[in-house]
């Protein structure tokens, strides 16, 4: 099964973690940590899906988007 892709990026001026889902419109968490911030966000998605869900929004498949790895020496 094909779950949704999430971002991760660090925010200087929130100094911290920011997580987000492209494919689910203003679904995103804060973290201190990179795993802190996908955490707060999949329960974020979980909110987000049951609130569309509710309303009769349409919810979007994910989008495929191939890995990137980025390797720091």
């Amino acid at each position: 099964m094909k779950d949704y892709h999430i971002n991760v990026f660090y925010s200087e001026e929130d100094e911290g973690y920011i997580a987000d889902i492209p494919d689910l419109k203003f679904c995103s968490a804060f973290g201190e940590t990179p795993e802190a911030a996908v955490r707060e966000v999949e329960m974020a998605k979980v909110a987000w899906l049951e609130a569309a869900k509710a309303a009769g929004k349409p919810i979007p498949l994910p989008t495929y988007r191939p890995a990137i790895y980025q390797i720091s020496s």
